[in-house]
């Protein structure tokens, strides 16, 4: 009986590793034949999607603000609803709040370095845009032109007005996607869109950057006011149906 059940531990125990160290379903699967869980992988953690802890540059000053020539705190997207409620100063309560020493310095928690979670994907690659059709996943409207086509989940903020354009075009200077011996690529079209769950930026960079395996690694790089993305993506995972797919 203890054979038997050591036995039967010990053949549980392997079928659970090969399970987990079984090969995903688009390396294995044909895209006809993906489950809905299929897709939703490929969506939410995969080599073409993934979610990140971004950083969250501290709030300036006001001193700071007014030495760049600013008045107030900038508003729109990547600075409103960055900071969790009640982070703010504090005005003291008691006489013990005026005379011990605050912590960080007496700075609130806006003013510090933060981070936040977003969510990443490369709308353009083959794989994404048959597991948007599979999942039903609703993507952002798609930018005009060819190009590869990054997209950021996942901000917060309220709302704004404006065309998606005029909304992106403040970020085209603060992305770029980056490749070891070669020029920085910049995007040639940003736009910005409502989600259910926040807003969604989305990057358009042209085809003429001709990413290649050869580049081995390309790293997302961006700011979005105080939000700031860096995501390495390597390459030779990015394999769909024999070839690169970005």
């Amino acid at each position: 009986m203890r054979i038997r059940r050591a036995q039967m531990v010990w053949f549980t125990g392997t079928a659970a590793a090969v399970l987990f160290a079984a090969d995903p379903a688009w390396k294995t699967k044909p895209a006809a034949q993906w489950t809905e869980e299929d897709a939703k992988q490929v969506l939410y953690a995969s080599p073409w999607a993934r979610e990140i802890r971004a950083g969250v540059a501290r709030r300036q000053s006001e001193d700071e603000l007014r030495d760049g020539g600013r008045m107030g705190q900038p508003t729109g997207i990547g600075y409103d609803g960055v900071d969790p409620k009640g982070s703010g100063p504090k005005l003291p309560t008691s006489v013990k709040d005026i005379i011990l020493p605050t912590p960080n310095g007496g700075r609130s928690v806006r003013s510090m370095v933060q981070g936040i979670n977003v969510r990443l994907r490369w709308e353009s690659a083959l794989p994404v845009r048959v597991a948007e059709l599979k999942s039903r996943v609703i993507e952002p409207p798609t930018l005009e032109g060819d190009g590869y086509r990054i997209a950021v989940y996942g901000l917060p903020g309220g709302y704004f007005k404006g065309d998606p354009k005029k909304l992106g075009d403040p970020l085209k200077d603060e992305a770029f996607l980056r490749r070891e011996g070669k020029k920085d690529v910049k995007p040639s079209l940003v736009e910005v869109f409502p989600q259910s769950d926040g807003w969604a930026v989305v990057y358009l960079f042209p085809l003429s950057a001709e990413i290649s395996p050869k580049d081995k690694q390309v790293e997302f790089d961006a700011q979005i006011g105080r939000i700031v993305v860096v995501a390495p993506f390597d390459l030779d995972q990015m394999i769909f149906q024999g070839k690169l797919e970005i």
